[in-house]
């Protein structure tokens, strides 16, 4: 059995430990996200661009899977940001489309393979190189339409390792990776990402406080406590400029809020309205250069890591 196809098992007796942990059923509802004022309320909003999506917009990565699409309807004159998406295990990018609708919406031009296995990170980077192809071909809508030299990578648990390892193998192309709910190494086989092998570009990790078995804040596996097995070990592993935060509440697939549970794979706790805010915002600072994006960042000055209901952990090396 590949170790993937177990994380798949685990996520469903993660989500009824922390069903117990929780009190059970008989727990109120989760109080609704109200973001921080600033940064994060801005880009917690929809952005300007209207919005569109394309299922099976292309083909084909490796094993056959197509490519899905998001991106600003009208393209304009502007050229456009790229963000690549790496699914988590046995997921399609629909799953993650709130989040996806989102980040194009801020005028990103969002890939993702539909690829279920995504962990090397090879299929990731192939919808990068279709989508490169596209903007130099006359004949395409994206043809001078983006921004080449802006390339961002995000992805869910086995694509959040995914993201990680297309960054080391992209030579500088892919900028920055935003890793959400990345699985401890005791999780992966053959696809671990190390991030103590990045050299060029940021990371930004988030992960919710319920994934405390596939995605912890902190190394609780004393029978496996050498590795990257903790988001604190993977933070502290990592010498490019980055930040971490720890969302209060979220279970390992709330990311797939559309926003909220009642269509996410469980388990589930609040929805997606936390993974909206700061992650725009660092793809913008990152990709854009939008100074004020950057400026909740900063060590010791940002707004990200002021005290907050919603955040934990919060940390940075970004000046």
């Amino acid at each position: 059995m590949n170790r993937w196809g177990g994380l798949v098992r685990m996520a469903v007796s993660v989500g009824l430990i922390g069903w117990f942990v929780a009190g059970g059923a008989a727990q109120a509802d989760p109080a609704a996200y109200v973001p921080a004022d600033g940064v994060e309320s801005t880009y917690f909003q929809t952005g300007p661009w209207a919005v569109a999506e394309e299922i099976g917009f292309g083909c084909c990565d490796s094993t056959g899977a197509k490519y899905d699409i998001w991106y600003p309807s009208d393209l304009g004159a502007t050229r456009h940001p790229i963000v690549v998406w790496g699914d988590g295990t046995d997921a399609v990018p629909s799953q993650y489309g709130y989040l996806l609708r989102h980040l194009a919406s801020w005028g990103f031009v969002v890939i993702a393979t539909e690829n279920k296995q995504t962990g090397s990170g090879v299929d990731i980077l192939s919808s990068l190189t279709y989508l490169l192809d596209r903007a130099r071909d006359p004949s395409s809508e994206f043809f001078g339409k983006l921004d080449t030299a802006a390339v961002g990578a995000l992805g869910h648990s086995q694509g959040a390792n995914g993201v990680l390892n297309a960054m080391i193998k992209s030579a500088g192309a892919i900028e920055t990776a935003i890793p959400f709910d990345l699985p401890a190494q005791i999780w992966c086989s053959g696809t671990c990402a190390d991030t103590r092998t990045l050299s060029t570009g940021s990371v930004f990790f988030v992960n919710g406080s319920s994934d405390v078995f596939i995605s912890p804040s902190h190394q609780l596996l004393p029978w496996k406590s050498s590795g990257l097995q903790s988001n604190r070990a993977y933070y502290e592993a990592t010498s490019v400029p980055k930040a971490w935060g720890t969302l209060n509440g979220p279970n390992h697939n709330d990311i797939q809020g559309q926003p909220d549970c009642a269509q996410a794979a469980f388990p589930c706790t609040t929805g997606v309205y936390g993974f909206l805010g700061y992650p725009t915002a660092w793809l913008l600072a990152e990709l854009t250069g939008d100074t004020a994006a950057r400026s909740a960042f900063v060590a010791g000055t940002g707004a990200f890591l002021a005290p907050s209901p919603h955040w934990d952990n919060q940390t940075s090396t970004v000046h």
